[in-house]
């Protein structure tokens, strides 16, 4: 008799594994080794042109984080939209305290979820027309992979094509990357799809598209193009585009999933323009900041033709997170918010302000600033090209670079604002010099009166003592 040898052992041993406190503690030496080792290298190499990657938040609160060195930095990118109420709203955190201390349920895909349902009857409450159908998930892109599997489905198998516009951001995932029109993300990846792309805002082409191409059965827009630069159709579009939806059966679907959510001064953008789509999507502030929380919105009609027999109804449910307790109930406490503390009107109010101060200092730096547009508290910033900002006589010779320069100064400003002012804004991703802002809902007139002062006092130095300070403190 011999004894057998010990397969396995009777404990496994752990891992050398951080703990939340050692996290916290981690300093930027520490955080920029992890980063580079085990999420994106190559993205590191952009924070370091923008010096961005020298700092360290430690907490945020309202429209500041507050870095390693107790700095306050002033919040105008907001996340791309996703912190409509400001960084640990107070609110939504009781609320979430209160959930986890009562330990409610989390998971409930064998059950029906009174959140989910709540959350859901609230979407539609908020929604016009007979927007009333609710898939809930926890990004964009699901939101947006739902919304174009509806309308394929309720179109029919005769009309797969959809068309969707030039310069569009609709996500990364497969299926809406497709309709995303970004040589960058689409890069070389096998796509689906045979789609129809048109220039955005072009209603001529469409109805081209839409009379020449019978298999066409959906439209995709954004009601304002996000990473497009913050750009916007003219309210005509939008009523001539119901029109010819109707007319040729063709169904709409509105992504809101950045300008949504009360983030224009209406809930929907397309509000503005007094017209219903057939399906919408919702994200970013739609989880209140602590939370990833996505919706799909659909007219009933619609979401009946593809999903309402049993045999049907699973093809596309909700998948395990979506609709997730604390989830739903933050964001039932943060649409409640948006309501008593009078976000919307404040976006479009403020926003507005926002603006007028914008387009005050575009007049006063009319070689610099080439555009100021937007709506609410989604506002592009566009620069001229470089060559334009020079002195005549250097404009031909740095004019052929224009196009290798693009983002250059939209970069060095960004940085700038942020080494020396204290303020955080964006970039867009198409149009690289345009800077993004858009700040949480919660923002008042002072915060936008320190922002443009601060913008102000750095294009008053010029040009040339700009690019001087940015290319000193990539030396140092």
């Amino acid at each position: 008799m011999v004894d057998a040898p010990e397969l396995a052992p009777a404990k496994l041993p752990k891992p050398e594994l951080l703990s939340v406190e050692d996290a916290k503690a981690l300093d930027v030496p520490r955080m920029t080794e992890l980063f580079k080792a085990h999420l994106n290298p190559g993205q590191l190499h952009f924070m370091k042109l923008l010096g961005f990657h020298k700092v360290k938040i430690e907490r945020a609160e309202g429209m500041y984080y507050v870095d390693q060195n107790g700095r306050k930095i002033l919040d105008f990118f907001g996340g791309f939209g996703s912190l409509a109420f400001g960084h640990n709203h107070p609110r939504i955190l009781e609320a979430r305290k209160k959930f986890q201390d009562e330990k409610r349920h989390e998971i409930a895909i064998a059950f029906m979820s009174q959140y989910a349902a709540a959350f859901a009857h609230n979407l539609a409450q908020c929604s016009p027309g007979d927007l009333d159908m609710v898939f809930l998930g926890s990004s964009g892109s699901e939101a947006m992979e739902a919304a174009v599997k509806l309308a394929e489905r309720a179109a029919g198998p005769k009309r797969p094509k959809m068309v969707y516009a030039e310069n569009s951001f609709h996500g990364k995932t497969k299926g809406v990357l497709a309709i995303t029109d970004g040589q960058l993300y689409r890069a070389d990846f096998r796509l689906p799809g045979d789609n129809v792309r048109v220039p955005f805002g072009d209603i001529d082409a469409i109805e081209r598209a839409f009379r020449s191409d019978p298999e066409i059965g959906a439209i995709v827009l954004e009601t304002v193009q996000g990473g497009g630069g913050i750009v916007q159709a003219p309210a005509e579009f939008w009523v001539k585009l119901r029109a010819l939806c109707d007319q040729y059966g063709v169904i709409w679907v509105a992504d809101e999933v950045q300008c949504g959510f009360g983030r224009t001064g209406r809930f929907y953008a397309f509000e503005h323009y007094g017209v219903v789509p057939d399906i919408t999507a919702l994200a970013k502030s739609l989880g209140g900041g602590k939370t990833a929380m996505a919706a799909m919105i659909a007219r009933r009609e619609i979401y009946m033709k593809a999903y309402g027999a049993p045999k049907t109804a699973m093809i596309h449910a909700a998948a395990t997170f979506g609709g997730i307790g604390e989830a739903s109930i933050t964001a039932i406490e943060a649409m409640n918010i948006l309501y008593d503390e009078g976000l919307i009107d404040n976006a479009a109010d403020t926003g507005a302000y926002l603006l007028e101060r914008l387009n005050a200092l575009k007049d006063k730096y009319p070689k610099i600033i080439k555009d100021v547009r937007g709506r609410g508290f989604m506002v592009g910033l566009e620069f001229q090209d470089f060559s334009r900002t020079l002195p005549m006589v250097l404009r031909p010779l740095v004019g052929v670079l224009d196009d290798k320069l693009k983002g250059s100064l939209s970069g060095f400003v960004g940085a700038l604002l942020l080494r020396d002012h204290d303020v955080l804004v964006a970039f867009t991703e198409y149009n690289r010099n345009v800077i993004r802002l858009e700040p949480p809902l919660i923002c008042g007139r002072e915060h936008v009166d320190a922002f443009v002062d601060a913008l102000d006092t750095l294009l008053g130095r010029g040009i040339v003592a700009i690019v001087k300070d940015f290319v000193k403190s990539q030396m140092s």
